[in-house]
C-alpha cells in the first residue's frame, strides 16, 4: 500500500549539513510510524530513529544523537530527516520504512517490524 521515495542525499564535506525526505504515495501513510535506517558499505543496516503518526519519536541511535532530528508533515506524506555536524562515518545509503507494528515494539529499531521500503538515497560525507 505504502509506496516511499527518499530523496536529498549527495556528498557534502564535514561539518556540513543535508535535509533527507521521504515521500510516500499511499493513502494510509498517517497510519504508518516511519523509521531512518542506514547501510554503510560492508555493514549492517543500522536503526537510526523512528516517528509515530502524532510525532512521538523513539530515541536516536547513539551515533546520531544530538547531530540528527527527525520530522513528519502528514498533510504533504512526508518525513523529513535533518542531519547536521556530518561525520564521515555517516556515509551510507539512507532508507525510510513504514511500519504498522505496535509503537511499544518499534523502540527497539528492528528492521524486521518494518513493512514498506523506500530504495535508499546516498549520503557521501568527506573528511
Amino acid at each position: 500500500q505504502e509506496q516511499l521515495v527518499e530523496s536529498g542525499g549527495g556528498l557534502v564535506q564535514a561539518g556540513g549539513s543535508l535535509r533527507l525526505s521521504c515521500a510516500a504515495s499511499g493513502r494510509t501513510f498517517s497510519n504508518y510510524a516511519m523509521g531512518w535506517f542506514r547501510q554503510a558499505p560492508g555493514k549492517e543496516r543500522e536503526f537510526v530513529v523512528a516517528i509515530s503518526w502524532s510525532g512521538a519519536t523513539t530515541p536516536y541511535a547513539d551515533s546520531v544523537k544530538g547531530r540528527f532530528t527527525i520530522s513528519r508533515a502528514n498533510a504533504k506524506n512526508t518525513v523529513y530527516l535533518q542531519m547536521n555536524s556530518l561525520k564521515p562515518e555517516d556515509t551510507a545509503v539512507y532508507y525510510c520504512a513504514a511500519a504498522t507494528t505496535a509503537w511499544s515494539r518499534l523502540q527497539l529499531g528492528l528492521l524486521g517490524d518494518y513493512d514498506y521500503w523506500g530504495q535508499g538515497t546516498q549520503v557521501t560525507v568527506s573528511s
